[in-house]
């Protein structure tokens, strides 16, 4: 990055900034297509959900939709796209009022992108969690080569032609996409909010906190993603969120299923699918992006903590990867690799009685010596 030093505001220094800014963008955006290109799970016209939360790599993420869309025909992305934001004010401590204001941030800047989207609350759980879908994945009747054929054909006959071959560009006034200006959310009912709060308050350690967390945000874009047919969800994990969450889940005895928590697809759902196409993006390379090309982000606070309590076993791998990371700049990358070695048979349940409610993996019932935690890193070690 030798054009970003010290040179002061000269015609050479500005042209050298705007060089290496176009640069970026090319690398950028061909590694997010490359990403799904190499993969080939999602097919032309399928309909795919984004679960945007406003943060940095979420907002990249929806940034490479919308530029992929309005590409030219050869790199047009060809999926049909929306977007999700779950509402989490309620266990993070916000006010109704910031609640309010942070929706009214969000419904803003999805409206902006023109995609039909979807503004959920946390509370809506209570009617929609623990309803897995069906065991087994829908596979596809055609080949990818086949679909792209037949997609390409069909916008053909739709009168589009060559120059308009891919997925065009979703209007504001589709799907659930409100049109004109945003008006002001609506909160869910404060019984349910209170209930919530009661679920969350009788967990006792951050840990425990977030992992619950994140598994009831991910049963309610599930739900979401069901009833509205859609059947892939795209997440913003980076490589430096993938590498933290590796050695979290190897901590909390979760070693069998890593390949499923931190893989590029995750097919445990049954009929939808989580892929994860920004999972070999470093941090830093998200904030280069979001900070040069002006993508605006929404951060939503932290849970809150009392005094007393420990720090979870996030924040303390993250502060460890980090900081190893300053001084060996391969940390992250080789522990990321280690993951892709990973299988997922392991959390393959082999009846649907013997599958965990929560995160739908396989119980790990063999308390032998290689069961539970210690089997989780027996195979790490072994690769």
């Amino acid at each position: 990055m030798g054009t970003w030093g010290p040179g002061g505001c000269g015609p050479h220094h500005v042209l050298g900034l705007c060089s290496y800014s176009n640069c970026f963008r090319e690398y950028f955006v061909h590694k997010f297509r490359a990403m799904l290109g190499k993969n080939r799970i999602i097919f032309p016209g399928e309909k795919v959900l984004l679960a945007v939360s406003g943060g940095p790599a979420s907002s990249a993420m929806l940034r490479q939709v919308q530029e992929g869309l309005s590409r030219e025909t050869a790199k047009r992305l060809r999926f049909i796209p929306s977007v999700i934001y779950v509402d989490e004010g309620a266990v993070r401590g916000q006010s109704p009022a910031q609640r309010e204001q942070s929706l009214a941030c969000m419904e803003t800047l999805l409206q902006a992108t023109g995609f039909p989207y979807y503004l959920v609350h946390l509370e809506q759980l209570p009617a929609s969690i623990l309803r897995p879908g069906p065991t087994t994945p829908s596979e596809p009747n055609v080949s990818y080569k086949e679909a792209v054929e037949g997609f390409i054909q069909q916008q053909r006959q739709k009168g589009y032609g060559d120059q308009d071959s891919g997925t065009s560009l979703p209007g504001p006034g589709n799907g659930e996409s409100p049109e004109g200006p945003p008006s002001a959310p609506r909160l869910p009912a404060a019984a349910l909010t209170q209930e919530l709060l009661k679920l969350f308050g009788a967990v006792q350690t951050l840990t425990a906190k977030e992992e619950l967390l994140q598994m009831l945000r991910i049963h309610l874009i599930l739900h979401t993603a069901r009833t509205k047919g859609y059947t892939k969800v795209m997440t913003g994990e980076t490589c430096t969120r993938v590498a933290i969450k590796l050695l979290t889940n190897l901590a909390l005895g979760r070693g069998a299923f890593l390949a499923v928590d931190t893989g590029f697809k995750d097919d445990r759902h049954g009929d939808v699918m989580v892929v994860r196409p920004l999972r070999e993006y470093m941090a830093k390379e998200i904030a280069f992006y979001n900070h040069y090309f002006n993508v605006p982000t929404v951060i939503a606070p932290p849970l809150p903590t009392k005094r007393r309590d420990k720090p979870s076993f996030r924040h303390i791998v993250e502060n460890f990867l980090l900081g190893l990371q300053k001084d060996f700049p391969s940390t992250i990358s080789t522990v990321y690799r280690t993951g892709e070695k990973m299988s997922a048979d392991h959390a393959k349940p082999s009846c649907e009685s013997q599958r965990c409610l929560l995160c739908l993996c396989a119980l790990d019932l063999d308390g032998g010596e290689w069961g539970g935690l210690w089997g989780g890193i027996r195979r790490l070690g072994a690769l």
